[in-house]
Protein backbone atom coordinates (compact mmCIF):
# COMPACT_ATOMS: atom_id res chain seq x y z
CA UNK A 1 0.00 0.00 0.00
CA UNK A 2 1.73 3.37 -1.14
CA UNK A 3 -0.96 5.75 0.73
CA UNK A 4 -3.83 5.78 2.89
CA UNK A 5 -6.47 8.26 3.88
CA UNK A 6 -8.00 9.36 6.88
CA UNK A 7 -11.94 10.98 6.73
CA UNK A 8 -11.09 14.15 9.50
CA UNK A 9 -14.09 15.92 11.21
CA UNK A 10 -14.43 17.92 14.11
CA UNK A 11 -15.67 16.48 17.22
CA UNK A 12 -18.94 17.44 18.97
CA UNK A 13 -17.11 17.77 22.43
CA UNK A 14 -13.66 19.69 20.75
CA UNK A 15 -11.19 18.63 19.37
CA UNK A 16 -10.89 15.98 16.09
CA UNK A 17 -11.51 12.51 14.90
CA UNK A 18 -9.78 10.41 11.91
CA UNK A 19 -11.02 7.16 10.73
CA UNK A 20 -9.01 5.65 7.92
CA UNK A 21 -10.76 4.65 4.60
CA UNK A 22 -10.89 0.97 3.79
CA UNK A 23 -9.12 0.16 7.23
CA UNK A 24 -10.12 -0.37 10.60
CA UNK A 25 -7.97 2.83 12.32
CA UNK A 26 -9.63 5.50 14.49
CA UNK A 27 -7.89 8.01 16.70
CA UNK A 28 -9.10 11.12 18.09
CA UNK A 29 -7.03 14.20 19.88
CA UNK A 30 -7.84 17.87 21.03
CA UNK A 31 -5.90 19.81 18.22
CA UNK A 32 -4.86 19.09 14.75
CA UNK A 33 -0.82 18.44 15.84
CA UNK A 34 -2.05 16.09 17.87
CA UNK A 35 -3.86 14.17 15.67
CA UNK A 36 -0.87 14.14 13.07
CA UNK A 37 1.05 12.48 15.99
CA UNK A 38 -2.08 10.07 17.35
CA UNK A 39 -2.59 9.13 13.07
CA UNK A 40 1.32 8.46 12.58
CA UNK A 41 0.57 6.48 15.54
CA UNK A 42 -2.10 4.09 14.92
CA UNK A 43 -0.17 3.70 11.54
CA UNK A 44 2.59 1.98 13.21
CA UNK A 45 0.54 -0.05 15.47
CA UNK A 46 -2.14 -1.13 12.62
CA UNK A 47 0.55 -1.96 10.39
CA UNK A 48 3.83 -4.26 10.07
CA UNK A 49 6.89 -2.20 9.59
CA UNK A 50 7.09 -3.53 6.25
CA UNK A 51 3.78 -2.72 5.09
CA UNK A 52 3.95 0.98 6.41
CA UNK A 53 1.24 3.45 3.97
CA UNK A 54 4.14 5.90 2.39
CA UNK A 55 1.79 8.88 2.50
CA UNK A 56 -0.99 9.55 4.70
CA UNK A 57 -3.53 11.94 3.26
CA UNK A 58 -6.14 13.72 5.69
CA UNK A 59 -9.17 14.83 4.51
CA UNK A 60 -10.95 17.54 6.03
CA UNK A 61 -14.88 17.27 6.18
CA UNK A 62 -16.98 20.23 7.98
CA UNK A 63 -20.41 19.84 7.95
CA UNK A 64 -22.43 23.71 8.26
CA UNK A 65 -25.87 24.46 8.44
CA UNK A 66 -27.61 27.49 6.75
CA UNK A 67 -31.06 28.58 7.15
CA UNK A 68 -33.04 29.85 4.24
CA UNK A 69 -34.83 32.02 6.48
CA UNK A 70 -34.52 35.59 5.97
Amino acid sequence: MNEIIFIVEEAPEGGYTAKALGEGIFTDADTMEELKVMVRDAIRCHFDKDDIPKVIRLHFVKEETISMAS
